[in-house]
């Protein structure tokens, strides 16, 4: 699968599209406007600095020639027209994925695979919208890819085991290891052990237990971890803990959801990619 449209540019959509083009795929990434995809010269800048610092055969030359496979549109047809994957990662509301899906279905070749990067949903919940449920999967990738390099790869019921196959191995060609899930998780693995870790923060925060700078220097110092949980949700980005604790019913989570809107996503602390979220990045 040498053609990989990416939907959605925003932190872990513009990683998969680097990641893959480094890994020397053709793709081009997709967003709704063209103000949105303006922005991307900044991202790949930010991004480039931490290939260099992170990835052992990194060379500015390298990662320039990944940068210029990679070519932006905000015309729907056109991104899907030639893919012979399909990665979404538009924002984690299901409403807003089903859509994306049931336009993307009418638009991509036959041949097409679809996968979704959802963090929490399943794809049983999106296949459908897609008209080719047999060719759909998630392909669930860690922040900061390139160098925390798993692929959660998960089917449900219905998807075609060779399009499985393929999605694996396409994984590991752009420098991934595919973990199989072998039976629909929300979350997956990675997410079912760090979201009710995060949430725990989330709730000594809200209660006024401790601040942001404690409970990161407690884990950190206890456990030998080099981030707290603070420090995780700046690397994920604030949006989407956001629309999770939002859609989360307990109260405490609902507190945490208007915090985060209030003092952190208004104020343009969107976490580290944004050079601020709970902490400052210089």
């Amino acid at each position: 699968m040498q053609h990989l449209t990416v939907l959605g540019t925003g932190v872990l959509g513009s990683q998969i599209a680097l990641q893959a083009a480094y890994h020397g795929k053709d793709v081009v990434v997709y967003d709704i406007s063209d103000e949105v995809l303006a922005t991307l010269p900044d991202r790949w800048d930010y991004l480039r600095r931490l290939y260099l610092q992170d990835v052992a055969d990194a060379t500015p030359e390298t990662v320039d020639a990944a940068i210029t496979r990679i070519r932006p549109t905000s015309d729907l047809a056109e991104a899907v027209g030639d893919a012979d994957l399909i990665i979404e990662a538009v924002p984690e509301v299901l409403e807003i994925k089903q859509e994306t899906w049931a336009r993307v279905g009418e638009l991509a070749p036959e041949r097409t695979i679809f996968t979704t990067n959802s963090s929490t949903l399943l794809p049983s919940d999106i296949a459908p919208s897609s008209g080719r449920p047999q060719k759909f999967l998630a392909l669930h990738f860690a922040n900061e890819i390139w160098r925390l390099n798993v692929g959660e790869v998960m089917g449900h019921a219905g998807t075609d085991p060779a399009a499985y196959e393929a999605v694996a191995g396409f994984a590991e060609e752009i420098g991934m290891i595919p973990i199989r899930v072998l039976k629909e998780q929300p979350g997956y693995v990675l997410n079912s052990l760090l979201v009710p870790f995060l949430n725990a923060a989330a709730v000594l925060f809200v209660r006024g237990v401790a601040d942001v700078e404690t409970i990161d220097l407690t884990w950190r110092r206890s456990t030998g971890a080099p981030l707290g949980p603070f420090q995780i949700y700046d690397v994920v980005g604030m949006e989407t803990p956001y629309h999770l604790a939002r859609r989360n019913p307990d109260p405490e989570m609902q507190r945490f959801a208007e915090i985060l809107k209030r003092d952190y996503i208004d104020q343009g602390r969107m976490g580290r990619a944004a050079g601020k979220g709970f902490y400052d990045y210089g």
